[in-house]
Order: structure tokens, then sequence, then C-alpha cells
């Protein structure tokens, strides 16, 4: 039997809404959400209704697939994933990917997969502390550009082969 493994909700996992925020205000086309969450499903559910953009949300855990069933429309998918590796996402040139999802040793195998169909991607606990679980220094060097965000804990990374992001303001 497969134990679901679910952690008690931390306001600090929030940490990253802003930095979803301006990333959706000045990108375009779908968005990719790898692993759901209190706060970014929610947040990039409303975010792509209000400008009628297609929403994919990647999700390995069930109980958070069954906890965000309601926000299923026409325009957001919420994919419950067996295995990382079989999930289609080489063949959409996303407007922007967000990836938060467990493993922790997927998050930079997805990344990779993603560096040249997705405007823009972000990073969600990109602090040096987290290169041990998820090893994002290897991925750095794929992307032209970077901005990291680390006004709030847990730090966000955004990523860009396509953007220059040097004047990026969050």
């Amino acid at each position: 039997m497969t134990r679901i493994w679910v952690r008690k909700y931390e306001p600090r996992w929030g940490s990253h809404i802003p930095v979803l925020i301006k990333i959706f205000e000045i990108s375009e086309g779908p968005i990719l959400e790898l692993g759901t969450g209190v706060f970014s499903t929610p947040l990039l559910h409303i975010l792509s209704l209000s400008k009628n953009r297609s929403l994919t949300s990647y999700e390995n855990n069930p109980y958070y697939v069954e906890r965000h069933q309601n926000f299923i429309t026409d325009k957001h998918q919420i994919i419950l994933v067996d295995n990382w590796e079989n999930i289609n996402i080489e063949d959409t040139r996303w407007g922007f990917a967000f990836v938060d999802h467990a493993p922790e040793e997927r998050r930079k195998l997805e990344v990779k997969r993603l560096a040249n169909n997705a405007q823009y991607l972000v990073l969600h606990d990109s602090e040096p502390r987290n290169e041990k679980l998820y090893k994002y220094s290897e991925i750095y060097p794929l992307f032209k550009y970077r901005f990291d965000y680390t006004i709030c804990y847990p730090h966000t990374t955004v990523l860009s082969n396509f953007v220059d992001l040097k004047n990026l303001k969050i």
C-alpha cells in the first residue's frame, strides 16, 4: 500500500505569490503547474480565468488532486501523475511553468525538459540551503537569464532562454 504524505500547512509556502503574479502579467499563452498547492493552484486558477488562459496542473499526490477538484474547468486540467517521465510537457509552448513538485529530485529533470518550451520557468524553494534537495545548480547553466526573488523565504527563481530578466521588478 502506498503511503500518502500530507504536510502540515505553513503560511510561508506562499512566498512565490508575488513572482507568479508578475510572471503571469508579463507572459502570454498556456500555463503549466508542476505540483499543486494551497497557494499556487487557487491563484493560478483565478488568474488564468481572468484572461481566458489555459492552465494544466500535474500532481502525484492523490490527496492534493482531490483537494483541488473544484478548480477543474474546460480551461483548467488537474492531472494525477503516476510517473513524471510519462507526462507530455514538451509538445506545448508554455507562457510559463511553475515548478514545485515532489519528489525533490524530479524538479531539475522537468526543468531540463522545459528549458526550450517555456518562456519563463518559475522555481520555488531555490535558496542555497535547499541545493542538496533540488540540485538547481545543475540546471542553471541551461538558461541564458536568471532572476532570484529573495525578499521572502523560501526563495523563488525565474529562468528564461527567451526573455532577458535583468530589468524584472517584483
